[in-house]
């Protein structure tokens, strides 16, 4: 495993994806402001912190609960983007960005967790 959870290239895929999120809403209006702007900002910002603290955890079993958790974030602001995309508010190119972001997150997450499971299994 890496060294610093830094050096973890879901990570930082992840803080650019929550990067991307914040310019993104920055333009939502102002009564979504408690609403969607909030829950999407909220779904983004779980991906790289949950990464993050499970990175720190004692054990590989907690480490992949925190990558599970982080994984239903992402399907959560997979489903606000489509929302957003929807009700046609943003900028499209943001949220092409962010969805394209999003999505390969979510193979790389698998890919860890998948190999956690099989490591596992070879023990």
């Amino acid at each position: 495993m890496a060294n610093s959870f830094r050096d973890l290239v879901v990570w930082q895929k992840s803080m650019r994806l929550t990067v991307t999120v914040y310019r993104l809403t920055r333009d939502f209006p102002r009564e979504e402001l408690y609403g969607l702007t909030s829950q999407i900002r909220r779904a983004a910002v779980s991906l790289p912190s949950n990464i993050a603290e499970g990175h720190g955890r004692l054990n590989t079993g907690e480490f992949r609960q925190f990558l599970g958790v982080a994984r239903a974030s992402n399907f959560e602001l997979q489903t606000q983007l489509e929302l957003a995309r929807l009700l046609e508010i943003g900028n499209p190119k943001l949220i092409d960005e962010a969805d394209g972001l999003s999505h390969e997150i979510g193979k790389m997450l698998y890919a860890i967790l998948e190999s956690i499971r099989t490591q596992a299994h070879e023990n």
